[in-house]
């Protein structure tokens, strides 16, 4: 398998993770979407990453899908459960953490893009999708509480989604101190920087 996307991206990290912990053989290709040479569309039709590029030659994407079928190859460390409210609850730990970054992208596209001219952007909007970055960080501290991890007492895809959008937040965004107002995330986040599959993917 091939997978196509960039380092600094935390739905391409939540990938790679997933493949490390389910101990899976991949390629990894670096894909600048952004660049006016990238030919991330010859593979997804959305230009977006990740995108995993089966042997033969079928294309599968958006993170969510790609984590839930790797999870069936192999049943070494299974992230996500089967069926019933356990299910239910690990995919909306997921569907949280994936929407904080997405409101992250839009607040740091909005900002940064560079052709958008100085004053075509709007601080309105910054300001309205950093609110449901810090609400859902909240709304992720609160899930958490005391428990060893988010999902029960084993790690699962809600900590490896968790973890790859607090990292982001915190590459991206250090001025969101979220360590300091919600120390149980910073604990939790310690302890995933243990696994070889968070430290060796971490954005830069």
């Amino acid at each position: 398998m091939k997978l196509i996307g960039a380092s600094a991206s935390p739905y391409v990290r939540k990938v790679r993770i997933v493949m490390a912990e389910k101990k899976l053989d991949y390629q990894f290709v670096q894909e600048n979407v952004w660049a006016d040479d990238t030919t991330i569309a010859t593979s997804n039709p959305l230009g977006k990453v990740p995108c995993l590029v089966m042997e033969g030659g079928e294309a599968v994407f958006d993170s969510r899908v790609i984590v839930e079928y790797l999870d069936t190859l192999s049943p070494v460390g299974k992230l996500i459960p089967a069926q019933g409210r356990e299910r239910a609850e690990v995919k909306t730990w997921e569907a949280l953490a994936d929407g904080v970054m997405d409101a992250g992208v839009l607040a740091r596209l909005e900002a940064t893009w560079a052709h958008r001219k100085e004053g075509e952007r709007s601080q309105a909007w910054i300001d309205r999708q950093l609110r449901k970055v810090n609400d859902g960080v909240k709304s992720m501290s609160q899930g958490l509480g005391d428990k060893p991890y988010c999902s029960g007492i084993h790690l699962s895809l809600s900590d490896i989604a968790v973890g790859c959008a607090l990292g982001w937040i915190e590459f991206r965004f250090p001025e969101i101190g979220w360590r300091a107002e919600y120390p149980n995330l910073g604990k939790l986040m310690d302890k995933l920087m243990q696994r070889p599959s968070f430290a060796d993917t971490r954005p830069s």
